[in-house]
């Protein structure tokens, strides 16, 4: 197989992208995980040219449900921007996504770098400085589950978070223990757990930092990270009222007008 030219590869998505394909046809079936990952970082430095800028990174695919739902078996990474990042309580524009649906997740913010070559949950630990009850917002822009590559290139699905308020961390707080339950339009949909999350969502966090190496990036302070999501994607309808209530961290909602 012919090495890919990363540089020729990234703007044939970009233009493709400026027309509203997100998943270009004549790129379908040829490419690996690592490529689509660095076309993935090279339209987000494109982004960041043209203005945007990243805050941070989600790590996706990490419940057994979510895995099953996308029949993908490991976890993968997208990058969070600035323009993405909403308050709790805040009215989407239906009209305007495509496709959605939104995961029930724990936000941390990093207080300090992780620099070491080999990252451990203690480290994690000691580098989270907050945590925030959180919704990822997706867009399905193409069909996840037949090409993932493709899926991974356009960022891993992202468009959007939303925060509740910030909880300070402290390490006696156990995430894999939170209890999470859904409510859409005031009806109970759903509940789950941290322990969903890679048996705690701080292993999220320990995978991202050595995935991340790979490809000469690190996790800096500041940098918000989505940990993965307790129950799997639910899509979200015109009217909707979404609300995720977690234990010992509060509550996180948004509205689809």
């Amino acid at each position: 197989m012919a090495l890919l030219n990363v540089a020729n590869a990234v703007e044939a998505f970009w233009q493709e992208r400026a027309k509203g394909v997100y998943f270009p046809p004549a790129w379908s079936g040829k490419l690996s995980i690592d490529e689509a990952y660095k076309i993935q970082l090279g339209l987000i430095a494109k982004r960041a040219a043209a203005g945007e800028r990243q805050v941070g990174w989600k790590v996706g695919l990490t419940a057994t449900a979510i895995q099953e739902q996308f029949r993908v078996h490991e976890p993968v990474f997208g990058c969070l921007l600035g323009e993405g990042v909403k308050q709790s309580g805040h009215a989407f524009n239906h009209g305007t996504l495509i496709k959605p649906g939104f995961e029930n997740e724990v936000c941390v913010r990093l207080g300090r770098d992780l620099t070491a070559s080999r990252v451990r949950l203690e480290d994690v630990r000691q580098a989270i400085e907050t945590c925030y009850p959180a919704l990822e917002i997706t867009e399905t822009r193409g069909d996840f589950t037949a090409d993932l590559p493709l899926a991974l290139a356009d960022n891993a699905q992202q468009k959007a978070v939303v925060l509740g308020a910030a909880v300070r961390y402290s390490p006696e707080l156990d995430l894999a223990a939170i209890a999470v339950q859904i409510v859409i339009n005031g009806k109970e949909v759903a509940s789950g757990k941290g322990d969903a999350v890679l048996g705690n969502p701080l292993n999220s966090v320990v995978w991202l930092a050595e995935k991340l190496s790979t490809f000469g990036r690190r996790l800096k302070a500041g940098d918000l990270i989505m940990t993965g999501s307790f129950t799997r994607q639910f899509p979200i309808a015109k009217g909707e009222r979404i609300r995720t209530e977690f234990e010992r961290l509060g509550a996180v909602e948004a509205n689809f007008t």
